[in-house]
């Protein structure tokens, strides 16, 4: 056997070892971060379930002012959202779900998944305690799930800038 025969058979093998790999990591992702708020759970409710008090939290608005969002009916409550088209990507966010202290959102961004992200209140004796939270399940796709190994850096640091958003706005 030539030694390039065998330089393939070794880079064939790891890669045929990397790809495997990707498969033991998880395809489900989660995401959350808490935040108090010096607001009553019904307001963040309110807030969370119109497009109109969503656009308030401004959560993509510090990383992509240019951001184009075009609402659809209605303006509040199950079935309420927006369309987005952005230098991260272009897609829609739906109310799903909303109830006393939880609202849910369908997030469709096309080829890139349908992500859940869910809201939370409780009453905190210093406001409300807002727990945003989003899961995601990245397939078989190998470079999705590696990719999913850096969703909690990203998505995290958005939440809190949005809890944060979320704070200012109440």
């Amino acid at each position: 056997m030539s030694n390039a025969a065998q330089i393939l058979m070794i880079a064939g093998g790891v890669l045929t070892l990397a790809i495997a790999f990707t498969y033991m990591i998880p395809s489900a992702m989660h995401v959350e971060r808490t935040a108090i708020i010096d607001a009553n759970p019904a307001e963040v409710i309110a807030m969370a379930a119109s497009t109109e008090g969503f656009q308030r939290i401004k959560l993509y608005a510090s990383t992509d002012p240019n951001q184009k969002i075009t609402p659809f009916d209605p303006a509040s409550g199950v079935g309420s959202g927006f369309h987005f088209d952005g230098k991260d990507g272009k897609g829609s966010q739906t109310v799903a779900a909303v109830s006393a202290d939880q609202v849910t959102y369908a997030i469709d961004l096309g080829a890139m998944g349908k992500p859940t992200q869910t809201i939370v209140v409780a009453a905190a004796p210093d406001g409300t305690k807002v727990t945003w939270s989003m899961d995601t399940d990245m397939g078989m796709n190998p470079i999705a799930r590696v990719f999913g190994l850096f969703m909690d850096r990203m998505m995290g640091a958005t939440f809190a800038r949005g809890l944060q958003n979320m704070a200012e706005a109440a």
